[in-house]
């Protein structure tokens, strides 16, 4: 949903995920295949970039933490390793009605919450309604919550989930308010896990309280209790380490490393540095002028297939000669995005077409990125009357994200081909987490900026409609264009259409006339984010999602 998030290319179609029964998971039940061998450490050590925020991932937000609670926790819905598409998880499989209004989950038998309790179709109705039920705080911090099912029980008519029954212990019916090509891939995600019932009614799971610009969590935040292939162990915020063991409850195999540890360093230079001296086994994110030399030094570098969007957004509310798409096409041609990819961003980016990468349903392969061609942009800055424009164009400090390593880089090379075509800059920068977010999407501060998306599932609305589908509250102030309700009732109907066909050659028609005749913002390119680990690691399976498990990893000494 944020930038903040990397959640979760699935691969088949978000129709054929949502319509059509699942088959049997590939994750057996197995005996413990943890490792003994004197060959083998006993810990496997991960460089985080951040510190978790919070262990209950109804609340989570960010990247680091999700990286930590996909461990201890699992939903109906899971990821197949190495891929993006949906495999079951807690759910054998799951059947729509024929409005496609009622899912039936058919659950995995003989399921074990990480304290012993029994998980069954009572516990699935009583996390939807855990969820759903969320009041104050708890519904300012449920993000995700909000963002993918709307409201909660206290404003019925916003929420795309109705209610939840369990005819019998193995199965759990989950009724919705529309059809979307979103449900029920979203239960795949995180912040969607299933939690012990008794544990969050112990731990008051629910009592979020206000505390300054964030929030207080309750005691069960500490303790959670999942279905995942570890549990907690320690977080010891002192020695900045999250410390996980293995749960000896879980219905799959055994984690084959018994201990996991998130050791936290914020800088990547220093994770660089002490996955060189061994301290740590693997770290996210390595930059990637370094690639060459971690692999040379005996490293394995896991690139993964790109599945975001980094684009220049407009703001047309601040900046009124931005409501003429002939200034927004000039920028476009301004820009020479193919330098910037091939100097800037790792092998395998590409400039983008569009607000969505290759991979998800509703690309429109027809589509070319605009050229670069500073003629054509000054001809169009003329014909609008608008040369000499300045533009207040804005990028983030202190951050490295997986479509843009270099921000300031990034904005250094735009800034110069805007200038060069007549655009004056007025070049602003604030750091990503003081202040940056909040000037983009509430401030609106500027009138350009460099933000980008790294989906949650693939279904063309979690890019487009993420985007452009609330009309007042977008980044794009759409709703002060002559179309920005078009597009917003587009997103919608497209999202609502059950044949999967339909949807798609509707999203492709979207797709053009975004590019053609909207243009909110300048789509830019999509680049592949890579993981590293030492050479001694085995059983690390990359994520196109960035959602790895660790439970299949080994680490030699």
């Amino acid at each position: 949903m944020t930038r903040k998030r990397t959640a979760p290319l699935v691969l088949v179609t978000a129709a054929a995920l949502s319509m059509t029964a699942c088959a049997q998971s590939e994750r057996d039940s197995g005996g413990d295949n943890g490792s003994s061998g004197s060959d083998v450490k006993d810990t496997f050590t991960f460089g985080a970039a951040g510190a978790p925020d919070v262990f209950d991932p109804l609340y989570a937000t960010d990247g680091e933490t999700f990286r930590i609670t996909r461990q201890i926790h699992s939903g109906l819905l899971g990821i197949k390793p190495g891929t993006a598409d949906i495999q079951p998880e807690l759910a054998e499989s799951w059947t729509p009605s024929e409005d496609g209004l009622s899912w039936t989950f058919k659950l995995r038998q003989g399921v074990k919450f990480s304290d012993g309790e029994p998980f069954n179709g009572q516990a699935v109705c009583d996390n939807m309604q855990r969820m759903f039920e969320q009041k104050g705080a708890g519904q300012t911090a449920a993000e995700y919550w909000t963002y993918f099912f709307g409201t909660f029980s206290d404003d019925p008519s916003g929420s795309l989930y109705k209610s939840c029954e369990a005819p019998d212990e193995n199965t759990a019916v989950i009724d919705v308010t529309r059809t979307t090509s979103s449900f029920p891939t979203i239960l795949s995600l995180d912040s969607f896990s299933m939690q012990s019932p008794k544990a969050l009614k112990d731990g008051d799971a629910n009592n979020v309280q206000t505390q300054g610009e964030g929030f207080t969590y309750p005691e069960y935040s500490t303790n959670p209790v999942g279905i995942g292939p570890y549990k907690l162990s320690k977080y010891d915020e002192a020695n900045k380490t999250v410390t996980l063991v293995a749960n000896e409850n879980y219905y799959g195999e055994q984690p084959k490393t018994k201990t996991l540890v998130f050791k936290i360093i914020p800088d990547e230079s220093t994770r660089r540095q002490e996955l060189q001296a061994g301290s740590i086994d693997g770290y996210d994110l390595p930059n990637p002028v370094d690639w060459k030399g971690l692999q040379d030094a005996g490293n394995k570098v896991e690139v993964r297939p790109a599945f975001n969007i980094l684009y220049m957004g407009l703001n047309p509310e601040r900046n009124p000669k931005l409501k003429d798409l002939k200034v927004r096409q000039a920028i476009a041609y301004a820009l020479n995005r193919d330098q910037m990819v091939k100097s800037q961003l790792p092998e395998g980016a590409k400039v983008a077409s569009q607000f969505m990468p290759d991979t998800v349903s509703g690309y429109n392969t027809q589509l070319q990125p605009y050229p670069y061609d500073p003629e054509k942009a000054k001809s169009l800055l003329a014909e609008a009357g608008a040369e000499g424009m300045t533009l207040k164009f804005a990028f983030p400090t202190e951050v490295s994200r997986p479509y843009m390593p270099d921000p300031q880089k990034i904005h250094a090379a735009f800034v110069k081909d805007l200038e060069a075509v007549g655009i004056k800059v007025e070049q602003v920068s604030k750091p990503w987490n003081g202040g940056y977010l909040d000037d983009v999407s509430a401030n609106g501060a500027y009138d350009a900026w460099l933000l980008g998306w790294t989906g949650d599932y693939n279904a063309a609305d979690n890019f487009l409609g993420t985007f452009f589908s609330d009309l007042k509250g977008n980044d794009f102030h759409t709703s002060v264009m002559p179309w920005g309700k078009t597009l917003s009732e587009d997103l919608k109907k497209d999202d609502a259409i059950v044949d999967e066909g339909e949807r798609e050659a509707a999203y492709q028609d979207l797709n053009k006339r975004i590019a053609e005749e909207y243009l909110p913002g300048i789509p830019i390119s999509h680049s592949p984010p890579a993981l590293v680990t030492s050479g001694k690691v085995q059983g690390l399976v990359a994520s196109p999602l960035t959602a790895e498990m660790f439970d299949t990893v080994t680490a030699g000494k």
